[in-house]
């Protein structure tokens, strides 16, 4: 026992137990080609098992925010990882990429290995939602940098997509339909104003409000960011998917425009798709002005998809097909910008 280092705040065994503790989480989003076992020094994948032809590597990496507040006021862990790799996972969906491989990293200013735990429990879930295999991951205890109970966590992904079948928005024309995926809730964007909201209001987290249901505000908030890729993947099967776009922070008016092209807009049609209760309380507590909050929230659209008018119809009912809610929100225009009508 390091008895020296443990002194310091950092426990050298407790660390040990949270690698225990989770390896059965870990082993839980093995997939083709996942190589080796947790404890290796890097995670490995054989990327020629799958059998591509010209594959393209497609990468991202991402965070949580300050979602994590939310958790840490509830006491509630096991979901945060899920969001960690929705972030990530979506962002290489949008080149078409099917993601492979996950890895997170946590830094905690004291080790509760039942809290890290829940943690990765979220992050295999996340993984196995998405397909791919969590292969590593990194757990730092970092007293003095956190508080004892404080975290925060980070994911890396890598995806693959043949290179004919990349999506690089080089397709996308004026007339395009603009076919929107439904959100779980607020994802995890934008939480630094949702936190204001919710302090300045002196609103209760573990009570509901008139817009929540059953489900308490703090319940509401938390709610796991969706994760699309099974989903998305069946249409790009069949359907010749000109570009996607994951709508994350900056809301409709900066992701959106990231799949255009100079000399194009976007029209979206408010009422084709339902705006979530927890943007009304939002924009009620906050007194956002509403053309704003589609510049800061994903307002119930998670994920859009640009496509040729012929085959509209046939991704929404593919994308329904699977339990998602997917409709025609808009369409590509010639112009600029986005806007809501």
């Amino acid at each position: 026992m390091a008895k020296s280092y443990e002194a310091s705040g950092v426990n050298l065994e407790a660390g040990y137990e949270v690698v225990s503790r989770i390896k059965k989480h870990v082993a839980s989003t093995n997939r083709p080609g996942c190589m080796g076992n947790i404890g290796a020094f890097g995670g490995m994948f054989d990327l020629g098992s799958l059998g591509y032809k010209h594959p393209i590597l497609v990468s991202g990496t991402d965070g949580v925010g300050t979602k994590l507040k939310i958790a840490f006021a509830l006491g509630k862990h096991d979901t945060i990882g899920i969001d960690a790799v929705a972030m990530c996972v979506n962002d290489v969906l949008a080149q078409g990429a099917e993601p492979l491989v996950f890895l997170d990293y946590v830094a905690v200013g004291k080790n509760h290995p039942e809290v890290v735990e829940a943690i990765v429990s979220g992050v295999a879930e996340g993984c196995r939602q998405a397909g791919c295999a969590l292969v590593g991951g990194e757990t730092a205890e970092m007293p003095g940098m956190y508080d004892e109970d404080d975290y925060d966590i980070a994911g890396f992904t890598v995806g693959a997509v043949e290179k004919e079948n990349l999506i690089d928005c080089s397709k996308v024309k004026a007339g395009d339909v603009i076919v929107g995926i439904a959100s779980s809730g607020v994802h995890s964007n934008g939480f630094s104003l949702v936190r204001k909201i919710v302090a300045d209001n002196n609103l209760d987290l573990n009570s509901p409000l008139e817009e929540t249901g059953d489900l308490t505000l703090g319940e509401m908030l938390l709610t796991p960011t969706k994760i699309y890729c099974k989903q998305v993947h069946q249409v790009l099967k069949e359907v010749d998917v000109h570009g996607i776009a994951h709508i994350t922070g900056g809301g409709f008016d900066e992701n959106i425009p990231r799949i255009l092209k100079d000399g194009q807009g976007v029209e979206i049609e408010e009422g084709s798709w339902e705006i979530l209760p927890v943007f009304r309380i939002l924009e009620k507590y906050g007194k956002v002005p509403h053309r704003e909050m589609f510049n800061i929230y994903n307002m119930g659209i998670g994920m859009v998809l640009a496509v040729d008018e012929k085959d509209a119809a046939k991704v929404v009912d593919i994308l329904n097909g699977t339990g998602e809610k997917a409709s025609v929100i808009g369409r590509v225009v010639e112009g600029s910008g986005v806007t809501i009508k």
